[in-house]
């Protein structure tokens, strides 16, 4: 019996993060989708703290919206939110789901307002 798309999840995740880890100068940008919402925050991986999270479903006047605009909002949002607190240079940690839909118009938005990674 083969694998299951949650262990084929994992399996991916866990290859990308041996690359990757975040830093108080440069923290990690993780993403984590659901069948509804996306969730995102900066961690740093050396203190092992969430330094700022956000998620789509804080923003209610959004949730009537498609899927892939609420991304793109929250990406910006998002964006917005992290260069307030003082950090413009992050990695992205795109969690094992593939770059593409939600991921990308997230990823997409978030360069636009200002991120860099």
């Amino acid at each position: 019996m083969g694998i299951t798309k949650l262990e084929r999840r994992q399996r991916i995740k866990f290859r990308v993060r041996k690359k990757i880890t975040g830093t108080a100068e440069r923290p990690r940008l993780s993403i984590f989708r659901s069948n509804k919402q996306l969730y995102a925050q900066l961690i740093d991986d050396v203190a092992g703290s969430t330094l700022v999270g956000m998620g789509s479903i804080s923003d209610k006047a959004g949730q009537k919206s498609p899927r892939q605009e609420q991304a793109a909002k929250l990406g910006k949002a998002f964006a917005e939110k992290a260069k307030a607190a003082g950090y413009g240079d992050v990695v992205f940690d795109r969690n094992g789901f593939l770059y593409h839909g939600r991921v990308k118009s997230f990823a997409d938005a978030a360069r636009e307002a200002g991120l860099k990674f």
